[in-house]
């Protein structure tokens, strides 16, 4: 059974378990998803859901892709994703929303980390940087030397080192689902979610439960 939603992160939050703690929460704008296409192992090769999310301007949307929705007579959805099932059990053209999860369900969700842009050794990786005394004026954040004296005499590909940070694909596991709005098509899963404010997330089921 498929159980992965598109979403838009909302925000953070809290709310109070029965203990009284206060929990940090994510909202999570979630659905509904439409089913848009079926892989399947005889065709495809392997077996996956494809799922559409967000509504776009026609204009927005190549003639390719407008026709691929128009079989089902979808909306223009912006936001196409597979999500990968051995057992599909749903058809293509059905609609999907949050109530396919359950509180205390544990999943993974997957966005786009902030781009920090070209970044130092020292925020990047947590370098120590150099001594702040003995006529140190100008490098007291820099890497130092890397490079070995004679053999190779380079500096060995992907050293860590600065660069370009952030931006990239993260996955973050096991969050445990602590609120449910199907009204609203929110979902709020306990910790943090990567991605900025209306950053594009996909919520699976947790693969390493």
């Amino acid at each position: 059974m498929l159980k992965g939603l598109i979403g838009k992160k909302v925000g953070m939050t809290q709310i109070f378990d029965d203990a009284g703690s206060a929990v940090p929460v994510t909202l999570i704008e979630a659905g509904p998803c439409y089913v848009t296409q079926m892989r399947l192992p005889e065709k495809d090769g392997y077996s996956a859901i494809q799922l559409g999310n967000g509504e776009a301007k026609p204009k927005r949307l190549t003639g390719g892709q407008l026709g691929h929705l128009k079989r089902n007579n979808y909306p223009p959805l912006r936001f196409l994703r597979e999500f990968r099932v051995k057992e599909p059990e749903i058809n293509e053209g059905d609609k999907i929303t949050v109530d396919i999860f359950s509180l205390g369900d544990y999943v993974d969700v997957v966005g786009t980390s902030k781009g920090k842009g070209f970044q130092g050794g020292m925020k990047r990786y947590g370098f120590r940087g150099g001594p702040k005394t003995h006529g140190q004026s100008d490098r007291q954040r820099s890497p130092g030397s890397r490079g070995s004296g004679t053999t190779p005499g380079r500096v060995w590909k992907g050293a860590r080192g600065p660069g370009h940070m952030g931006n990239e694909r993260v996955t973050i596991h096991n969050l445990k689902v602590v609120l449910i709005d199907n009204e609203r098509n929110l979902l709020g899963v306990r910790g943090a979610v990567p991605g900025a404010k209306g950053g594009l997330l996909m919520i699976k089921e947790a693969r390493k439960q």
